[in-house]
């Protein structure tokens, strides 16, 4: 049977075990994943979970896959305590959240992994208002289940809706086809599948066609339903937690307007389709009609889709995972559509740097590159207390890569002129695009490819402010 999220008024209440995915306003939900005294409590362990109609056993967060939903209002304090029962070390990212370094969850960089048996406190002030997750920071345990949505509500929200859906999109191989170590090895020591191409990404779209894309937890062919009212104004909240995979997301027979994205808000545009790549999110905000809608995210290149249903009436046909959304192939959003508030404009930068994305292939495998350099020696921009600093992302290779910047949002240039504010950006096969950074939280941050097998290939590099730390001081790195 679906899970469902069932609407009542304008606030949402959680029914069906494992979901961890709150909807609608805060009231209505804070008691399931709001840090109150004492914090909330992360226990990470393997676990067995239903996908559809076949059980799998992986590693999650309390046994739910989503993790629960956190949610606190920008300005709180949240406390998270993570209860490492896995055979492995771990830590938790707080991917989007410009944090205090220490409580960053990147191992070598802001603290050392957690031994198995340990524990690790992390508390940290939410500066900004927005969607964003959290996942593991080591190895490919994110590929795993170890991820969950963290939802900061502004405390002055200027949009006016009636209910909010959350909405975490993944790509899934664990406990199915081996698990995601094996999936590394075999992306590493196994031809290219050439078919995985499209002419959205620019060629390339992956390096893995998984055996299932799911929302919330949920396989196509057991979809999540989320259940509302006709007319009702309804924000979505989009995470893409995959490793791998892009998604073309839509909703039939409605429009969207994109309100947000990576936590921060943009001048509205109405679209009927957007692209996400890993690690990004976006808000949209839709009116609904009545009767029952397919919410479809394809797996972009992969002839894969995640499905979920829009349910507005109880009578009406629910859509078939394999129905026809009109949507997906009309107006898509771009970058260049996007605008950052006034208020959230950075000023002109200081001095400009180019990164060149990468790749070697070699006998024991390949690499992916930053400036040339791997991971185990990376790549380290020095940054100033106070200057903004223009980076030129020139990709010098055959496949996108969505980049992401740990503690710090960048703004991105667009054709000449100040584009929206993120920390996760796409970009396309042998093109360049730059993004400007405001050098305001002193740490040494990662800066990667939030494609998992990049990343773990060697596409990691360091934003550090002033001199490097000496090697193997503090953190190990």
């Amino acid at each position: 049977m679906s899970r469902r999220l069932f609407v009542t008024g304008m606030f949402s209440t959680l029914a069906g075990a494992g979901t961890g995915l709150g909807a609608g306003a805060a009231p209505a939900v804070a008691a399931a994943g709001r840090p109150e005294r004492g914090g909330v409590v992360l226990r990470a362990r393997p676990t067995t979970i239903r996908l559809g109609h076949r059980t799998v056993t992986t590693w999650a967060y309390d046994d739910a896959m989503p993790g629960r939903t956190i949610r606190a209002t920008a300005g709180e304090v949240v406390r998270a305590r993570l209860v490492n029962e896995l055979p492995a070390t771990t830590t938790v990212h707080w991917h989007g959240i410009r944090i205090a370094a220490a409580m960053d969850g990147a191992p070598g960089f802001s603290q050392r992994a957690t031994p198995p048996g340990g524990t690790f406190d992390y508390v940290f002030t939410v500066p900004d208002p927005g969607t964003y997750f959290y996942h593991s920071h080591v190895g490919m345990q994110s590929d795993r289940g170890l991820y969950g949505p963290l939802i900061v509500a502004d405390p002055h929200e200027p949009l006016s809706y009636d209910q909010e859906y959350t909405v975490v999109l993944d790509d899934w191989v664990d406990g199915v086809n081996g698990d995601a170590d094996a999936a590394l090895k075999r992306v590493n020591t196994t031809p290219h599948d050439e078919s995985l191409t499209s002419h959205v990404l620019g060629g390339t779209s992956g390096h893995v066609r998984y055996p299932y894309y799911l929302v919330n937890g949920n396989t196509a062919d057991d979809p999540t339903t989320f259940v509302g009212r006709p007319g009702a104004r309804v924000r979505f909240r989009v995470i893409n937690a995959a490793a791998d995979t892009a998604f073309r997301v839509a909703l039939g027979g409605h429009r969207m307007t994109v309100t947000h994205t990576d936590g921060f808000p943009c001048r509205p545009v109405t679209v009927d389709t957007f692209l996400i790549g890993m690690g990004e999110r976006y808000d949209f905000l839709v009116t609904l009609d009545s009767g029952a809608f397919p919410l479809m995210a394809l797996a972009e290149g992969k002839r894969g889709r995640a499905f979920a249903v829009v349910r507005t009436s109880r009578r009406a046909v629910t859509p078939p995972p394999d129905v026809k959304v009109p949507e997906l192939h009309r107006r898509m959003l771009r970058y260049q559509d996007l605008q950052a508030r006034r208020a959230d404009r950075l000023d002109a930068p200081s001095r400009t740097v180019t990164v060149k994305l990468g790749f070697r292939e070699r006998p024991g495998g390949n690499q992916w590159t930053l400036n040339d350099r791997l991971a185990d020696d990376p790549l380290r921009l020095r940054v100033d207390r106070g200057e903004t600093l223009r980076i030129v992302l020139h990709n010098d290779t055959h496949m996108w890569h969505p980049m992401h910047l740990h503690g710090h949002t960048f703004q991105v240039e667009t054709t000449g002129r100040k584009g929206p504010r993120k920390d996760t950006v796409n970009v396309m096969p042998y093109k360049k695009l730059n993004i400007d950074v405001l050098a305001d939280n002193p740490g040494e941050w990662m800066f990667h490819c939030h494609n998992l097998y990049h990343q773990e290939l060697g596409m990691m590099g360091v934003l550090g402010y002033g001199k490097p730390p000496r090697r193997g001081h503090g953190m190990g790195h």
